[in-house]
């Protein structure tokens, strides 16, 4: 199997076109996680996750898989969690999609895909930390200053290697109502 690496860090080389489809992440998946996150983080674009705490939050994530094609493997194509931290907040976090899968849309599925999910259970807002203030802007969400989030976020940024050192952008959307049964 190829790989794409930087150091230790590396991906399975994942065919452009191959076909996808979307699914919740299973304790299995926190290896293909663990390396497409890390992949990112090892090029300063996103904060690592541990394997540790990936298995605590797995039910929080969104996978797109893609299928074997044209003699490359199958595997994770991107991942977005959504992290509930109070009755009126989550998080967007650990967006990550494959090299091979950049352009194809992939961010804004698994973004939207947690908005559907917060809908789905009423949450009012959404919020990301992120180094991609574009993209971001792009799915809806607006930046806002670091002192106007939630105390709860500040207890989850406490863990952080980066807490005194945050470069992070803080962004916010406010979600619409979901209307039916």
């Amino acid at each position: 199997m190829t790989l794409l690496s930087l150091d230790s860090i590396a991906v399975p080389d994942l065919h452009p076109q191959a076909p996808l489809y979307g699914r919740k992440a299973r304790l299995s998946d926190i290896g293909a996680i663990h390396e497409l996150i890390g992949y990112w983080a090892a090029r300063g674009l996103m904060l690592v996750r541990s394997r540790a705490l990936l298995a605590e939050t797995i039910r929080d994530f969104h996978l797109v898989m893609a299928e074997a094609h044209e003699g490359k493997p199958g595997g994770l194509a991107g991942v977005c969690g959504l992290h509930l931290l109070a009755a009126d907040l989550a998080e967007v976090r650990g967006l990550a999609v494959h090299p091979n899968m950049q352009g194809r849309g992939l961010g804004r599925q698994l973004v939207e895909a947690c908005e559907r999910e917060a809908r789905e259970i009423d949450l009012p807002a959404l919020f990301a930390w992120t180094y991609q203030q574009g993209f971001f802007e792009k799915c809806g969400f607006h930046r806002i200053e670091k002192t106007n989030l939630h105390p709860k976020v500040w207890s989850e940024c406490q863990r952080c290697a980066f807490f005194e050192n945050c470069n992070e952008i803080a962004m916010f959307k406010e979600l619409s109502a979901v209307s039916g049964p």
